[in-house]
């Protein structure tokens, strides 16, 4: 789905305060990485550290930290779980996320905890979508 600039796949599901996306694989494990409205108000990424395999996770809670040129801080999981995969080539080339959130710009693999109830707060219809990109695109706009 595309809402102005951003592109949104709908068949993912979006942790909007994090700016972050999962995809439920076909085993049950969640993909997770960061969407493409993240990566247009980070502008240059410049440096992306992930946590190691094994490491839990909280829904909302930092799975890693980003610096780009315009901002600093953490990436949020959108589910809780237990992280069974890393994407080294991410922290080694940081643009890849630029051109590939969705696919070679992924972050981690995670083994979730509580799927369901965390699923329910995360953003997946088109309206949500489309309200959301909206939002944000006034917040891009601002700064």
């Amino acid at each position: 789905m595309k809402v102005d600039e951003f592109n949104l796949p709908e068949e993912l599901y979006y942790l909007e305060e994090g700016r972050s996306w999962a995809k439920i694989e076909p085993d049950g494990r969640v993909r997770v990485g960061l969407s493409d409205i993240a990566v247009k108000m980070a502008a240059e990424i410049i440096y992306i550290r992930l946590k190691p395999r094994g490491a839990s996770v909280e829904q909302g809670k930092g799975f890693g930290t980003m610096e780009s040129a315009k901002w600093v801080g953490p990436l949020k999981s959108p589910v809780s779980g237990t992280i069974v995969d890393v994407n080294d080539t991410l922290t080694k080339t940081p643009s890849i996320i630029v051109r590939d959130p969705y696919g070679e710009g992924w972050a981690v693999l995670i083994q979730p905890a509580k799927l369901e109830s965390d699923l329910k707060n995360l953003l997946h219809t088109a309206e949500q979508l489309t309200e959301w990109a909206l939002k944000e695109k006034s917040n891009l706009q601002k700064k």
